[in-house]
């Protein structure tokens, strides 16, 4: 729970806490779940073209929080090839395949991108 206490009022702020409450205040969120799809299949090793087309993200609000979850659907066996490729796995052959970090430089732009939004709309 947020709570802010003021010993005098402020438009601003007053506003900026009903967009909040309200839900109003994140509409641009949906830009950057298409930046991070984007960066994911840009970034996804390209002899998995399936992978790198299967990228998709969603908004989940709960109460006091919102996230935006990047996930791939790409799936063999029940395991996601994404998670294999970017963490590495071992064959049916008794070898092992090193992963290749390619979800966490993809992201962090945009995960930076997020907190200077964030913190820009907090000051207004």
């Amino acid at each position: 729970m947020i709570q802010a206490t003021s010993s005098r009022t402020g438009k601003k702020t007053e506003d900026f806490l009903t967009r909040l409450v309200k839900r109003r205040h994140f509409p641009y969120l949906d830009g950057y779940g298409v930046k991070g799809v984007d960066a994911l299949s840009n970034t996804t090793p390209k002899d998995r073209p399936e992978t790198a087309d299967r990228w998709n993200y969603r908004i989940v609000e709960k109460p006091g929080e919102i996230t935006i979850e990047w996930y791939n659907t790409e799936v063999e066996d029940g395991v996601s090839i994404a998670v294999l490729i970017q963490y590495g796995h071992a064959t049916g052959t008794g070898g092992y395949v090193v992963g290749r970090d390619y979800i966490n430089p993809a992201m962090q732009p945009i995960f930076d991108e997020i907190a200077d939004e964030v913190w820009k709309r907090v000051k207004r």
